[in-house]
């Protein structure tokens, strides 16, 4: 007996032929991958010219009083935090500037909104390359601009960036798929689903602390959602903005899409308010301060604009006893450093303040303050991008960069000092610091305060500086008490046993829009939903509910398919409808009509089938 007659028994030839043909399908498919695949959604090279000034060998004139208002100018004065070096001069937008690209925008999104969602992806694709391919040359610019290391700008600014374009390469689809919704007995005959539409030109104003990915980041959902993007861009950090949004014109143009898309305009804060009341603008993204949030709030109400509002915080770490001593050294302190000192302590999610129990609180101190103490201030660019006089330190020691501005160092030390004068212990730093290779940049002492309560005013503002608060409490319950201190409340860090039930009592309790347990920074998980809530903001960005938040939310209500193929529909009952004398040939009173509601109501809704069947009976007596 041969052995296919044991499956495919003569009584079934279908099944042969069934399994032939799906082999030959199998084989086709083979062969289409192997040797003529054409992927749609491939990535595609293209160059983007670098800014002279991130090229080896520039060296740029040293400012005397590096500021961004240049005297006897209405220009943008751009320079090199770390350094003080000039950048260069960018003209500001202006109000008919602002009209201008508005309708351009809204031009080239009317195109944009048709794309697939495969086109959209071909474009995230194709811009994920550049900045693979580019990497030192994105971190080189941001650390120009900014004054952070080139490791803070790796991990800051391009790691979470080209996880964010991988997310919403893999996910983003799926996340604005349209979507079914229940609907009820009464409704029965419905299909229920809510859409997610292009809303428009969108708008973000954005801060200087990651130039780069903060400009990315809603170029990339803006883009993926089908709409166009004006991007305002803080004047702090006005020149590199100029070519991080060129990474994205460069591959629409590319691509064969309108370059329009996606703008950045540059402007002082004056000019500001004609674009967020802007009527053509259709949501913004704000990410600052809570002063300037009132402002840009205030001004979006004219236009009734929504806005999505990212303001910083005071983010607690928790660090409970259960922690035993070896991991607070190895593991817990490291990361402290980093969630404390990244990009200088300029960070909107870094830790600002360390809430330890009696045990961890003891041994931390010395831990921390050898570490803060023999971190090294400077500029983390190679000698070729330092001013031209010759320096003395090597760029690959350093540690921690500059500050955006010196314009706050009088009210940071001034706090500090309070502080100590109400009982904190200063172990290290406190005060501004005179770099010897770069006099005219603009650092801050690497800091240490212990003893800190929640009645000094340093433990309740936000300070964005390199500076670590020790705060010390009983017990997890006041540890949560002193986390929830303070007007703020964006994200937070558990540290404790995995068995220990505190430390979930902590995610439950902190008041925070992100908690990150035995670790420092919950954003890098792009998936899911950035922002917090209380002072610091209101509504999200990452994630499913980022994209969506930037989208027109359509609900769409229709007859399903299997009931307009029964031809069943909604008819209102003649009883109910208006001028029923003209149907039923007599005058219906108030009293039947509600005889009917009442029994639909009782046939949809009452629990139990014996009161479903008397309001259907009550429905037909009353019809």
């Amino acid at each position: 007996m041969e052995l296919s007659s044991l499956f495919l028994p003569a009584a079934f030839p279908w099944l042969e032929i069934s399994l032939t043909i799906l082999c030959v399908y199998i084989v086709s498919i083979f062969v289409r991958f192997a040797f003529f695949n054409q992927d749609d959604e491939a990535a595609v090279d293209y160059r983007v010219p670098l800014p002279e000034q991130a090229k080896a060998g520039w060296a740029g004139q040293v400012l005397e009083d590096p500021t961004i208002k240049a005297s006897g100018s209405s220009a943008i004065q751009c320079y090199n935090p770390a350094t003080g070096q000039l950048l260069g001069r960018v003209n500001p937008s202006t109000p008919d500037g602002i009209d201008r690209a508005v309708v351009k925008a809204a031009e080239a999104q009317q195109q944009w909104a048709k794309t697939t969602f495969a086109q959209r992806r071909k474009v995230l694709r194709t811009i994920l390359k550049f900045i693979l391919d580019n990497q030192d040359d994105i971190a080189t610019v941001a650390c120009l601009d900014s004054g952070k290391t080139k490791v803070d700008a790796m991990v800051g600014e391009i790691l979470v960036t080209i996880e964010k374009l991988q997310w919403t390469i893999k996910h983003g689809e799926k996340a604005l798929r349209p979507e079914r919704r229940p609907t009820n007995f009464i409704m029965m005959y419905k299909h229920n689903e809510v859409r997610w539409e292009p809303l428009g030109v969108l708008a973000a104003c954005i801060s200087w602390n990651y130039p780069f990915h903060n400009a990315l980041s809603p170029i990339i959902s803006t883009l993926f959602t089908g709409s166009a993007l004006i991007l305002k861009p803080s004047e702090s950090t006005a020149f590199s903005s100029a070519y991080f949004t060129s990474i994205a014109r460069h591959a629409l143009s590319t691509l064969n899409h309108p370059p329009n898309l996606v703008q950045s305009l540059p402007m002082w804060p004056s000019t500001a308010n004609h674009l967020t009341s802007h009527p053509g603008i259709s949501h913004i993204t704000f990410i600052g301060s809570r002063p300037v949030a009132h402002t840009v709030c205030a001004s979006a109400t004219k236009s009734l604009t929504p806005v999505c509002v990212e303001l910083g915080g005071k983010d607690p770490a928790i660090i409970l006893d259960s922690v035993s001593r070896s991991e607070l050294e190895h593991k817990v302190v490291p990361i402290l450093m980093r969630g404390i000192f990244t990009s200088a302590g300029q960070n909107c999610i870094g830790i600002e303040r360390i809430i330890a129990c009696p045990r961890s609180y003891s041994l931390l101190i010395p831990l921390l303050e050898t570490r803060i103490k023999n971190l090294r201030l400077g500029s983390s660019l190679p000698a070729a991008t330092s001013p031209a006089h010759p320096t003395n330190q090597d760029h690959e020691t350093i540690d921690i960069g500059a500050l955006i501005s010196s314009a706050r160092f009088p009210f940071l030390t001034q706090t500090i000092s309070s502080a100590v004068a109400q009982g904190a212990k200063l172990h290290c730093g406190g005060k501004p610091y005179n770099h010897p290779d770069y006099p005219q940049g603009h650092y801050f002492t690497p800091t240490l305060l212990s003893s800190v309560t929640s009645s000094m005013e340093i433990a309740s503002t936000e300070l964005f500086a390199p500076i670590a608060l020790l705060m010390r409490a009983p017990d997890a319950f006041d540890a949560i008490a002193i986390a929830n201190s303070t007007a703020y409340a964006l994200g937070a860090s558990v540290f404790g046993s995995p068995w220990d039930p505190d430390v979930e009592k902590c995610v439950r309790e902190v008041k925070a829009g992100m908690v990150s347990v035995n670790d420092f920074g919950a954003y890098y998980a792009t998936g899911l939903p950035f922002g917090g809530v209380k002072g610091s903001g209101y509504g999200r960005f990452g994630g499913e509910e980022g994209v969506r938040g930037i989208c027109n939310l359509k609900a769409v209500c229709r007859d399903a398919g299997w009931a307009r193929w029964m031809g069943v529909g909604t008819r209102i009952p003649r009883v109910l409808r208006y001028g029923s004398e003209l149907d039923t040939g007599e005058d219906v009173g108030q009293g039947r009509k509600v005889r009917f509601l009442r029994g639909m109501m009782e046939l949809g809704y009452a629990e139990g089938w014996s009161r479903r069947v008397k309001g259907l009976w009550e429905m037909i007596r009353s019809a």
